[in-house]
């Protein structure tokens, strides 16, 4: 108890601390097998260490049965609703809203194949997963009601999904297109995505999509990773991982030029998560680690 007590202090420390002050690598979250990681870099040593983590079993008494099972591999994680709360999503069938003081899971869903979430207005939750008894979609849900989709758009092999709030618009990555949606009748029992616009992409194999400012977003495919321009609607290559190959996951702060990726070294896993400008490598020999966000500080 004493150290958990601790291990939330010291998560509780910094994310208090405001973006002017705070350093984004200590704004970090990364998930893989069963575990989620939230960590903090040293830039000077190069030293990194665990100071939250979560897997299923911590969820045991209060999630059914079941869901031991389905949050076997870890797909995505995003911290939401002001740092508050986790989103955690995995293949192997589960989206969960966790909160990151308690532990307490605030949400939880059966979503076949799983692999990305985003919280949009009024406490929905939107899931991309890449397969599902009625086809390949997307789906909305209620965070405070029911377990029970609301919505659900037909979306092949759906991997990503970003809430833009500033234009409000949701943009979704497919294994061959990038589509933008906008909310209709949400503030009702039947809320919809209205699908408004859809682009190629410049590859096929849509794997991650990420958020960098209020009009890119960093699209992540099986060829090469590219900064999709909302104003121009254009894709260009993404030239700051230029030349790394296998790149699983990765994240841009334009501001300050940092990126934090990771790479495929066992099978599609990882020991290791990476940062450029200033470089260093964090890794944990224990845990296959799978993917990466930076939060906090844009």
């Amino acid at each position: 108890m004493k150290t958990r007590f601790l291990l939330t202090m010291m998560f509780a420390a910094i994310m208090s601390q405001g973006c002017k002050r705070a350093k984004p690598i200590e704004k970090i979250v990364a998930c893989g097998d069963r575990t989620v990681l939230i960590v903090r870099i040293n830039p000077d040593t190069q030293q990194g260490e665990t100071i939250w983590q979560w897997d299923s079993p911590d969820a045991k008494d209060q999630l059914p049965a079941e869901y031991q099972n389905r949050l076997r591999s870890l797909d995505d994680c995003k911290v939401v609703n002001e740092g508050k709360q986790l989103l955690i999503t995995s293949s192997s069938d589960a989206a969960v809203l966790l909160d990151i003081a308690t532990k307490t899971p605030l949400f939880y869903a059966h979503v076949p194949m799983a692999h990305s979430a985003e919280m949009l207005p009024g406490n929905r939750i939107v899931v991309a997963l890449s397969t599902h008894p009625q086809g390949n979609s997307i789906e909305v849900y209620d965070a405070d009601k029911s377990e029970q989709a609301l919505f659900r758009d037909s979306l092949y092999s759906g991997h990503g999904v970003v809430w833009m709030d500033k234009l409000q618009r949701l943009y979704a990555l497919g294994f061959d297109e990038l589509r933008a949606y906008t909310l209709k009748n949400w503030d009702t029992t039947s809320p919809e995505l209205e699908l408004r616009q859809t682009w190629d992409l410049p590859t096929e194999g849509g794997h991650e999509l990420s958020f960098v400012s209020d009009h890119e977003l960093l699209v992540t495919d099986h060829q090469g990773i590219y900064i999709f321009n909302t104003d121009t609607q254009q894709f260009s290559p993404f030239t700051l991982l230029e030349g790394i190959k296998n790149i699983k996951s990765a994240n841009y702060y334009p501001a300050t030029n940092q990126v934090v990726y990771t790479k495929a070294e066992i099978s599609w896993w990882t020991h290791h998560l990476y940062s450029m400008n200033p470089e260093w490598t964090f890794t944990n020999d224990s845990i296959k680690l799978y993917k990466v966000r930076t939060f906090g500080c844009y």
